[in-house]
């Protein structure tokens, strides 16, 4: 648990310019772990990187996707995005959701690229100590492949 604790503050360290302290503890960390799953990623050093996935009935959620920071830039980024969106969708999961701080435009156009779509905003928690005003932008993506509507209706016409 430390290591991902340390791996996802390095990570979120740039949201400090808008957020005070670290992203994460070991106690907020812990309630993670039986609302949905933790994908990782391991190379020589150690953990790699991370995201995290649940299931929210139709919907999934993805967030804290995080990277050493001399592994950005590789692709590494998209690849565990890919293996928490494939999960959601294995589970039932229609469109995937996620939350970037407003304070890190440049998060935006990354996760356009990855076919997400802005849908709104949402006011910061009050709890969370802010060095500047800013808010979360909520962005989704559908999840139903081409070959998945395809099952989906061969089994919805079998009934």
């Amino acid at each position: 648990m430390d290591a991902l604790v340390a791996l996802i503050n390095v990570a979120f360290r740039p949201e400090q310019i808008a957020i005070q302290g670290d992203r994460i503890n070991a106690a907020k960390l812990q309630p993670f772990f039986t609302t949905g799953k933790f994908l990782m990623l391991e190379d020589g050093e150690g953990l790699a990187g991370c995201v995290y996935a649940e299931v929210r009935g139709e919907r999934g959620y993805i967030g804290l996707l995080s990277l050493r920071p001399k592994l950005k830039g590789l692709g590494l980024g998209r690849r565990l995005m890919t293996l928490a969106e494939k999960q959601l969708a294995e589970a039932g999961c229609t469109v995937a959701d996620l939350r970037t701080i407003s304070a890190r435009s440049d998060l935006v156009p990354m996760y356009k690229h990855l076919g997400y779509e802005e849908t709104g905003t949402t006011p910061m928690p009050p709890e969370i100590p802010l060095k500047i005003p800013c808010h979360f932008i909520n962005m989704s993506k559908s999840l139903w492949t081409r070959s998945r509507r395809s099952r989906d209706w061969a089994a919805r016409s079998k009934r």
